[in-house]
């Protein structure tokens, strides 16, 4: 089992406003189903309810961490962060971390790997990921050459963490 995250950010590492994304763009969409189709992906209550209907992501299983009180057949729940990293322990393969901001920051120590689709833009965000480039812990092993797709410069770039906590 490893965990990684995926994330999509602004210039400044925004990642998020109203409990939504802050961008639309078709190829960043694709690279996320294409990646964590057929996998487990984990996160925060919010991020389950920012999905249209709030209903889990198709073809992946859905872990989440819920408020006390919270009932889904339709998802794993969690509600605390031992019982999260339990969860995570039980999976084989990939285990994608995918939000919201106060999930990613609590996991960003157990992932060995973050994909990161940098947009060229200020999405004027609320919430933000840690900025990857500044962090001691982690090097950028991979770059795309610059697309544009949505009206927005991206790049693809992948980031290896040189000391993965484990779980």
């Amino acid at each position: 089992m490893t965990v990684k995250a995926i994330v999509a950010v602004d210039e400044k590492w925004g990642i998020g406003k109203k409990n939504g994304l802050l961008f639309s763009i078709p190829r960043d969409m694709r690279f996320f189903k294409e990646k964590t189709m057929g996998k487990t992906v984990c996160m925060g209550y919010n991020t389950l309810l920012s999905f249209p209907d709030g209903k889990p992501l198709k073809g992946r299983k859905n872990i989440v961490i819920c408020p006390e009180g919270v009932k889904r057949d339709d998802v794993v729940v969690v509600y605390t962060m031992d019982e999260m990293l339990s969860e995570i322990k039980k999976e084989d393969g990939e285990v994608f971390v995918i939000g919201g901001a106060m999930f990613y920051k609590s996991m960003l120590p157990y992932c060995d790997e973050v994909f990161v689709t940098k947009v060229s833009a200020d999405g004027n965000a609320e919430v933000f990921y840690e900025n990857l480039d500044d962090s001691a812990s982690f090097d950028c092993v991979f770059e795309s050459e610059p697309i544009i797709d949505g009206g927005y410069e991206i790049k693809f770039t992948t980031y290896k963490n040189k000391s993965t906590s484990v779980l």
